[in-house]
């Protein structure tokens, strides 16, 4: 495996986490740095670059973003985003695979790129029902900048710095883990 296949899965780790945070952003920050030439897509995956493509989930994204604002509709958003993330994490992933089969790209794209935003959106939609158990809500926008503002920059570190990007994504799957295993002793 050569080190650009290496740093490829990085990178789409990297975006799939972010995934989890909020599908759309950073799939439209793929399509921005794909429309821009500032990483190469895989062969299949370069109409995300397309002007289309942009604004189409340019429009998604802000959508989204707002909607994360309003009550209810951020916890109703949360029960339909667990699996968009799963599929948004496996696209990303597999979108900026480089130099490997097919079976390669997709195992390691359904398992690391789905698997990771899977994980990243279930501990955010939980984080979410607890703010808006212990708050009335009145919390959630803060988790939701939280949200927004962590899928912007780890977006951005996994285009711009894709080892951090997996050391970032380390930390953040190992804190949540830890988190749920002390939560799982509590309830004992």
């Amino acid at each position: 495996m050569t080190s650009e296949a290496i740093i490829s899965i990085f990178l789409g780790i990297g975006l799939a986490a972010s995934v989890g945070f909020r599908v759309f952003l950073p799939l439209f920050v793929l399509s921005l740095v794909g429309h821009f030439d500032i990483i190469n897509l895989s062969e299949h995956w370069e109409w995300i670059g397309s002007v289309p493509a942009l604004i189409a989930l340019a429009v998604a994204m802000v959508l989204e973003i707002f909607a994360y604002y309003i009550p209810f509709i951020d916890n109703l958003l949360d029960t339909i985003a667990v699996p968009l993330a799963a599929i948004a994490g496996t696209a990303v992933m597999v979108s900026t695979m480089a130099e490997l089969s097919p079976v390669v790209t997709w195992a390691l794209a359904i398992i690391a790129g789905g698997g990771t935003a899977s994980i990243v959106k279930g501990a955010s939609a939980g984080t979410r029902v607890t703010s808006s158990v212990a708050t009335a809500g009145l919390g959630n926008p803060v988790v939701s900048t939280v949200e927004t503002g962590g899928s912007i920059a780890l977006s951005l570190v996994a285009i711009f710095l894709p080892i951090i990007a997996i050391v970032l994504v380390i930390i953040i799957l190992m804190f949540i883990f830890w988190f749920y295993k002390k939560l799982g002793g509590k309830s004992n």
